[in-house]
């Protein structure tokens, strides 16, 4: 048990918070300061049960937008079982507005203001000399933990806002922490490699001054030595962890490095660990490009931030121009990294015709997966200044989402919020890749996605549970019965995607399985041949298209067997489809 605890709650189980972790490692003193984690799936009582039995005299709260609402409510209550501790945050989304949440949160004591390691250990340390017991008899009396005189101690320590009696007094700036390689590694202990994932950031700081950005409140970036970078990643590649996401806000700021990281990387992969990064894709040069048109699938993933298309949208909050570059470097990125884009709703001068212009810009570029974001108007922010002058109006509380602008109503968001399940559902998830590849050919993705939501919203489906069997069901009741060649494709790219998608225990009534026992015999026998009927059989399947689903024009009309095999490899599922004739 520790007597200053750092308490993260994570968005789920899988997740591990860095900050915790790295302030933590950083005061090095277990017996004084040591961390745990819950998740915001879990019950609030469970967490404030946990709490309470580390029995901590000082309680800080990693916050962020995501799980601010908990942790408001446990900072309410949590005096309530403790009387005589002190509560602290920090955070971004505690940095920028500490006044605001020290006056709302009364059993609130202090706020930590932007980076967390030396401010903490120099509240440790306080502590330490206040309360912590000593050979000298004399100095017992100070054992006893009170509130009060802790923090009357943190008065003289840079970068906190401390409530008092009368007030609320900020104690100045802190130095940023320039030589990063001082901070240690915040995974000593490697644990659960196949299911957490561990964030990880070789640089602080962004150059850039996108206004809706937390980031660009402090524009001095700062970087990781490679040395100790490449120590840090050969960790992560000893212990085989599966996912590694780098936290850094730009990651390819300086080529140089970046390559050299990437280098690293590709020299020693474990064939298992995923890096993921958040790139600005306008940003990446010639060497970087010719760089990764050798990276193998399974090493990379890039998430990029298109965030509108519309050019006086992306100057209004500060944000490069470039769409003819980002396009081009994105369509030169090979196939075998994951790319994830994303877009912004509620962005100045974007009302919905020019958001489904950017929709279909970022869909021409063939990520992935897109995400429809939805503008959060952030405290401190230059956008938040902006959207009180202009006219926004958004959540009061977080995550502070925009419910209309001057260009984009009300009635046009929550429109957009059907469309984002849609795309989840559809393009999102993978599964329905043939289909969703020839509707966007013959009709335009932005076309196709916002007329199937009003479609989708007259049936009540964002009313009802829905599984991925739902979403099939609901496409094949348009597609099924059509007269028309477009909709006959449809049909039969949605059976292929279905059966593709894994191995089924039966067939729902919507799908047509044209099956031939003799038929798929024989396709085994060809590829690979019998080696066990009895698992061969239950791990592949054997069905008739009248498409051919391998061809990128989908001719209609003739028949194509297809044998579709389901393995199992490195803990995966593994799935090939072979076209027999």
């Amino acid at each position: 048990m520790s007597k200053i605890l750092l308490a993260a709650v994570n968005a789920c189980y899988n997740h591990t918070n860095l900050a915790v972790r790295s302030i933590s490692h950083y005061v090095n003193k277990t017996d004084l300061v040591n961390w745990k984690e819950w998740t915001i799936n879990q019950n609030i009582q469970e967490i404030l049960r946990g709490i309470a039995d580390e029995k901590p005299d000082v309680i800080l709260f990693s916050v962020y937008i995501w799980n601010a609402e908990i942790i408001q409510k446990l900072i309410r209550d949590i005096k309530k079982i403790m009387s005589n501790c002190a509560v602290g945050a920090g955070g971004p989304e505690v940095s920028f507005y500490a006044e605001g949440y020290l006056n709302k949160l009364i059993p609130l004591d202090f706020v930590i203001r932007g980076e967390g390691e030396q401010t903490v250990k120099e509240i440790a340390s306080a502590y330490e000399k206040k309360f912590c017991p000593v050979n000298n008899a004399s100095d017992v009396a100070n054992t006893q933990f009170n509130a009060d005189d802790f923090l009357q101690n943190l008065k003289t320590i840079a970068g906190l806002y401390i409530k008092t009696d009368s007030c609320i007094i900020f104690t100045g700036e802190r130095e940023l922490i320039y030589d990063l390689s001082i901070l240690p590694f915040a995974y000593p202990q490697i644990t659960d490699p196949d299911n957490r994932i561990y964030y990880y950031e070789s640089s602080r700081g962004c150059p850039f001054s996108c206004s809706y950005c937390m980031s660009s409140m402090d524009r001095r970036v700062r970087f990781m030595p490679l040395e100790r970078v490449f120590i840090d990643l050969q960790r992560f590649l000893d212990a085989e962890v599966r996912l590694v996401k780098f936290v850094d806000r730009t990651y390819n700021l300086n080529s140089q490095r970046y390559i050299a990281i990437w280098k690293y990387i590709l020299e020693h992969h474990n064939k298992k660990t995923m890096f993921h990064f958040e790139i600005e894709a306008e940003f990446l040069d010639e060497d970087a490009l010719a760089f990764l048109q050798n990276v193998p699938s399974g090493v990379m993933q890039f998430e990029i931030g298109v965030q509108s298309s519309n050019k006086r949208t992306l100057a209004a909050v500060g944000r490069s121009v470039g769409t003819e570059k980002l396009a081009e470097n994105i369509k030169r990125l090979p196939r075998t990294i994951h790319s994830h884009l994303d877009l912004i709703a509620g962005l100045p001068f974007e009302d919905l015709e020019s958001f489904g212009k950017s929709f279909d810009f970022a869909m021409a570029l063939k990520p992935d997966a897109l995400q429809l974001g939805f503008l959060k108007v952030l405290h401190g922010t230059q956008m938040e200044q902006y959207s009180v002058q202009n006219g926004w109006k958004w959540m009061e509380n977080p995550p502070y989402e925009t419910l209309s602008t001057p260009y984009m109503p009300y009635e046009d968001m929550m429109f957009l919020k059907d469309v984002e399940i849609l795309v989840d559902a559809y393009w999102n998830s993978g599964v329905f890749s043939k289909t969703m590849k020839y509707l966007g050919k013959i009709c335009g993705f932005w076309n196709f996605f916002s007329e199937f939501a009003k479609t989708a919203r007259t049936h009540c489906v964002f009313d009802m549970p829905r599984r991925e069997s739902f979403w099939f069901e609901f496409l094949a009741d348009f597609a099924k019965d059509a007269e028309d060649v477009q909709g006959k494709i449809v049909y039969e790219l949605l059976r292929f995607d279905f059966i593709s998608s894994g191995k089924k225990g039966g067939f729902p009534e919507w799908y047509k399985h044209y099956y031939d026992k003799d038929a798929h015999r024989k396709a085994l026998e060809k590829n690979g041949g019998i080696t066990n009927a009895r698992l061969d059989f239950a791990y592949s399947d054997y069905d008739v298209f009248k498409v051919n689903p391998f061809d990128e024009n989908f001719g209609f009309g003739q028949d194509y067997a297809v044998l579709f095999m389901y393995q199992w490899k490195n803990g995966e599922k593994s799935k090939k489809q072979i076209l027999i004739r």
